[in-house]
């Protein structure tokens, strides 16, 4: 079961998120909090995989929230899900630990779909959140001073990027799974990275990604 907590002060946004997750039969909603105080001294956000989190609380702020969560949780998925979009509350978001940024439009199958896609691996992102963030990068061209990857390496960390399991890369290029995380194993420590996303944010942030 995907164990979800959701940190919302609207009461009625809250209990619609919950009750449109609780639909799911892999899905369970552990608790709804109405502030990130109350989140951070309950236990059950230890126990979270996913932490759904706005950013206009009061008290501690959402962005602040994601760091201190982050601390308490390094494993939990923390998706923000707001109304605030301007880039000051998303960049910061996203330095905070946040891999997903929802804006509070998204309908409750948009919403299930973003959490199916960052337990994928994946960063979901409103589509107007997603242009920012890729204009942003767009702005910047850093040399690539990294040991440079091979054609295969390259596929590979692109093929990571969408989220696929090393079984299904291995038979898309037609090599065993060991094979695979050999190649996987050298891209880390090319890019000097540690995981899957460190990777694929390396790879944004060098522009060595096809689809980027």
């Amino acid at each position: 079961m995907v164990k979800i907590s959701i940190i919302e002060d609207n009461v009625f946004a809250r209990t619609a998120w919950a009750t449109a997750l609780s639909s799911e039969e892999d899905f369970v909603v552990l608790e709804s909090f109405g502030s990130c105080e109350e989140a951070i001294e309950s236990e059950v956000i230890k126990k979270s995989d996913v932490i759904l989190l706005d950013i206009g609380l009061p008290g501690i702020s959402g962005i602040k929230g994601a760091e201190i969560l982050s601390s308490i949780n390094n494993n939990a998925l923390i998706i923000m899900i707001t109304i605030q979009d301007d880039d000051k509350s998303i960049f910061g978001s996203l330095q905070a630990g946040a891999i997903g940024y929802l804006h509070k439009s998204v309908s409750p199958e948009e919403l299930i779909g973003a959490i199916r896609l960052a337990l994928k691996g994946g960063s979901p992102m409103t589509p107007q959140i997603a242009r920012k963030v890729l204009k942003s990068f767009h702005k910047f061209k850093p040399k690539y001073t990294e040991d440079k990857l091979t054609d295969k390496e390259t596929t590979i960390l692109n093929l990571l990027s969408e989220g696929k399991s090393y079984k299904k890369i291995s038979e898309e290029i037609f090599l065993s799974v060991d094979g695979v995380k050999y190649h996987i194993r050298s891209i880390y420590e090319k890019l000097h990275v540690h995981s899957r996303a460190e990777a694929v944010n390396k790879g944004q942030k060098l522009r060595i990604l096809t689809k980027w």
